[in-house]
């Protein structure tokens, strides 16, 4: 990895841009701190991934992984929105906050949906653009062509690109620098290992910037897209927006040290240190929520003919941590008083607990379950 060279700048006349070279190539690695930290990071993720077939009823928790990993997102393109706010309904979220919600509820949709699309379409060109068009409707930036390439020149900071902190290549090269990320992919004879790959991938991608805006969450998206179409994760449950917005001085400056220094060794190991992180994060994620549910059941057990009905507001819970009396009645199919004597009855178990201090309109919420997600 040392012999490579990232790119150069290229004059545009009153402005230079940034020409990258192209990553579908042979790679060595010759740094065994690389090999070492990917030898790691292969057993946290397979664990992660092996841990994730024991769980019940995984599916029902990994919206609140998107959720989190949307809302971490964001908040690092500035987004303020925290998880517990990206779970309210539109209504009660402040007018002043809406459009930041918005943002995080595309990020969410935009993941939910490029995952279902890889059943039927390979990780490609077409599938950014699908998720980047959902990313940016009716938000911030829906202005600026969703799902469409650039056709402008765009730049990171400064007012202009003559002043600009970066200035990505010229939108006349981008068609072809994202032809060679997607046979980079899908190189059958490349034997790179992937998590060094998808590493290089997101790399390039935020080098590129192909879009006019809304390139960073697309770029943070496709490491779990990458990561899931090649079956290392068999669900989409290792997200690294949490660890870079933690890191995020040390993310920018180990992406342009491949940029202007050749780094690309840097940036690898950070990216590494990442990945094993996050998944020992996960796994231990996972242990605590299995943990909770027999808490919850062995708690549950006491309330005799209702218990029935608390585990499906429990079920329905771990999708949403947040419910009212009149939500809990569509969900156990009874009358209003008949679902406020069972949530006032999980109330008093400390299972739910109430966050509106309110005679009317009570809300609750599974607190130690959302807890987990704000570690």
């Amino acid at each position: 990895m040392n012999s490579f060279h990232a790119g150069d700048y290229v004059s545009q006349g009153w402005y230079n841009s940034y020409m990258p070279n192209t990553i579908n190539r042979d790679w060595v690695i010759n740094d065994m701190e690389i090999v070492n930290l990917l030898s790691k990071a292969d057993r946290v993720v397979g664990r992660l991934d092996m841990f994730s077939e024991y769980v019940p009823n995984i599916d029902l928790f990994i919206s609140m992984h998107v959720y989190k990993e949307a809302t971490k997102s964001s908040n690092i393109e500035g987004t303020q929105t925290k998880i517990e706010e990206a779970l309210l309904d539109e209504e009660e979220v402040p007018l002043d906050k809406r459009d930041e919600w918005a943002e995080v509820q595309n990020y969410t949709q935009a993941m939910n949906q490029a995952i279902q699309r890889l059943n039927t379409l390979p990780l490609s060109s077409r599938l950014i653009r699908e998720t980047h068009k959902i990313l940016m409707s009716g938000v911030r930036g829906e202005n600026k062509f969703p799902g469409e390439f650039r056709t402008s020149q765009n730049w990171i900071g400064g007012a202009s690109p003559a002043d600009a902190v970066f200035v990505p290549p010229v939108f006349e090269e981008v068609p072809n620098l994202i032809s060679d990320i997607e046979e980079f992919i899908h190189n059958p004879v490349c034997d790179l290992p992937d998590l060094i790959k998808i590493a290089l991938i997101h790399y390039q991608f935020e080098t590129i910037h192909p879009f006019s805006d809304g390139n960073g969450r697309v770029g943070r998206l496709l490491i779990t897209l990458y990561l899931v179409s090649k079956g290392i994760l068999k669900r989409p449950i290792l997200y690294l927006s949490d660890f870079l917005e933690s890191h995020r001085r040390s993310y920018y400056d180990k992406i342009m040290g491949v940029r202007f220094g050749d780094d690309v060794a840097s940036w690898t190991k950070f990216f590494l240190e990442g990945v094993i992180e996050t998944a020992a994060k996960g796994t231990d994620a996972l242990n605590d929520i299995m943990n909770l549910q027999r808490e919850y059941e062995e708690e549950i057990k006491g309330m005799g003919s209702r218990s029935a009905n608390a585990l499906k507001i429990i079920d329905t819970m771990y999708k949403n941590p947040f419910i009212d009396i009149t939500k809990a009645s569509l969900v156990i199919g009874q009358s209003f008083p008949t679902a406020r004597t069972l949530i006032e009855e999980m109330a008093s178990r400390n299972i739910l607990q109430e966050i509106t201090g309110s005679k009317r309109g009570k809300k609750y919420v599974l607190s130690k379950y959302i807890n987990i997600f704000m570690k």
